[in-house]
């Protein structure tokens, strides 16, 4: 219910100015996040919460599956927002086991929008399709293609032209793959991260 949310609205914030006086202030006053998260819509996986941050310290876009398209003008505009006028330097790419969105990609087809947003991982899937295969249940094949799609938004996200202009200019960026465990709360590096030094191999970070 709409008036429930409400309640529990006026409970948070008058908790959180008993614990810290000041705190929609300083909120209100500057946004400076360190991290630029691009995660899964999935109701079970809030970016802040499942990283112990507070609000104002991660930018976040999140769409199904946390899939990286090269024509997504939602997550371009924002991953642009995000390097250039909030100058965030640590980009974080992040799926999760058990992604309902990944399962959709290996089931049949809806006949709907959703075929064409999920058409990247069945691509993965086929790619993989005999890595894949090796694992002997289906949980276990959808969770590698959930971190196989992690690892492939990575590296989509440095592929960019946003990506490519702000490493040309100097700036340290680097784009990081996790995966977070729904069934024990866990972020785990898939070790895919990506740094203006490994693309341009003689330059220092910056």
């Amino acid at each position: 219910m709409l008036s429930d949310l409400f309640s529990r609205n006026r409970v948070w914030s008058q908790q959180r100015k008993a614990e810290e006086p000041g705190y929609f202030d300083r909120l209100a006053s500057r946004q400076n996040p360190e991290f630029f998260w691009i995660g899964c819509s999935d109701s079970r996986v809030p970016a802040n919460v499942v990283a112990g941050l507070d609000p104002g310290e991660v930018f976040v876009q999140r769409n199904v599956a946390n899939i990286v398209h090269s024509s997504d003008m939602n997550l371009l505009s924002a991953l642009e927002f995000a390097l250039e006028s909030l100058h965030i330097r640590e980009v974080i790419v992040c799926g999760h086991y058990g992604c309902g969105g990944v399962r959709a990609a290996t089931e049949d087809m809806l006949g709907g929008l959703t075929d064409h947003w999920l058409e990247p991982i069945r691509r993965l899937a086929r790619a993989y399709a005999i890595d894949l295969g090796q694992l002997p249940e289906i949980e276990a094949r959808r969770d590698r293609l959930a971190e196989l799609n992690v690892v492939e938004g990575v590296r989509r996200i440095a592929e960019t032209p946003i990506l490519q202009r702000a490493w040309a200019a100097g700036h340290g960026v680097k784009v990081h793959g996790l995966i977070y465990g729904l069934k024990d709360g866990v972020l785990s590096d898939l070790d895919c991260t990506i740094t203006r030094a490994s693309v341009f191999s003689d330059a220092p970070e910056g």
